[in-house]
C-alpha cells in the first residue's frame, strides 16, 4: 500500500487545514518546495500536493511550486486544487507532474472529466470528499446532492480505476479514520480507495493495510507527520507490516 506525504499550499506557505476550513490554518513551512524535498530525504515516495487557493478560486495559483516539487524530487507528485478547464489540464499535463486529482470538474463538467480520463489513464485520480454521506464541492464550501457512494459506483462505470476518500469530519481533527464508511465503500466497489483524513497513529496505518485485500490502494497523511507523531519510515513500516 502506497504512503502520500500530504503538502498543502496556501498563499505560498505549506499549511494544514481543520475540515478544510481556509481560515483555520497552521503553518509549517514558508517553502513548500523545501519541505517536498525534505519528506522524500526522509523516504517518501509519493507526494500528495494540493493547491488550496485553487481549490477555492476555480483555477491553479500555485502551479509553480508543484511543477518544481516535481522536477526537484524523485517522488511521483500527485497534484490537485483547480484544475476546471482545458487549459489547466494542458499546464499539468505538459509538466513532470505524474497523476492529478479533479474534485468539483469530476462532478459538475463530465465531458471535462472523459476527456481528462482519455488523456491520463490511471494518472487520472478523482477526490470524493463526503461529508454526513455527501459530496463536496469547490474547495469543500457546497454541498452537492450526490452520495459519496453513488458517486463512486458512477465513476467506477465511466472506467476510472482510483479515487481519494475524505471524510470531511475527521480531516486534521487527529480524531482517527472512519473506519466503517472506508471500509463498506472499499467492500461495495471496485475502484482502488486511497484514504485521506484522520490518520493519528500509526495503529490506524496497521488497520489501513489491513484493508489492501478490499481495494484500499493507499493512504495520505499529514498533521501527524508534521507534528512528530511518527516518522515517514515508521508510517511505511506499519503500512507492510500489517
Amino acid at each position: 500500500m502506497r504512503l502520500f506525504t500530504a503538502i498543502d499550499i496556501q498563499a505560498g506557505r505549506c499549511v494544514r487545514l481543520r475540515r478544510g476550513d481556509f481560515a483555520d490554518e497552521t503553518v509549517f513551512s514558508e517553502d513548500p518546495v523545501e519541505m517536498a524535498v525534505r519528506w522524500v530525504e526522509q523516504g517518501a515516495n509519493y507526494l500528495h500536493v494540493v493547491d488550496l487557493d485553487g481549490a477555492r478560486l476555480g483555477e491553479p495559483r500555485n502551479f509553480e511550486l508543484v511543477r518544481r516539487m516535481a522536477e526537484e524530487t524523485s517522488a511521483v507528485v500527485q497534484y490537485g486544487g483547480g484544475v476546471r478547464s482545458v487549459e489547466a489540464l494542458e499546464m499539468v499535463t505538459s509538466s513532470a507532474v505524474r497523476r492529478l486529482v479533479i474534485g468539483t470538474s469530476a462532478l459538475v463538467d463530465e465531458p471535462f472529466l472523459e476527456m481528462a480520463l482519455d488523456l491520463l489513464g490511471t494518472g487520472l485520480v478523482v477526490a470524493v470528499d463526503a461529508e454526513e454521506g455527501y459530496v463536496k464541492t469547490h474547495g469543500w464550501r457546497e454541498r452537492s446532492g450526490m452520495t459519496a457512494r453513488t458517486f463512486v459506483r458512477h465513476l467506477e462505470e465511466l472506467g476510472l480505476k482510483e479515487v481519494i476518500y475524505t471524510d470531511i469530519s475527521r480531516d486534521g481533527m487527529m480524531d482517527g479514520i472512519s473506519l466503517r464508511s472506508i471500509r463498506e465503500l472499499a467492500e461495495e466497489t471496485d475502484i482502488g480507495i486511497i484514504v485521506s483524513g484522520g490518520v493519528t497513529t500509526l495503529a490506524d496505518l496497521r488497520t489501513l493495510g489491513e484493508l489492501d485485500s478490499v481495494g484500499v490502494t493507499g493512504v495520505i497523511v499529514g498533521r501527524s507527520l508534521y507534528e512528530g507523531r511518527f516518522t515517514v519510515n515508521e508510517a511505511l513500516e506499519a503500512l507492510t507490516c500489517s
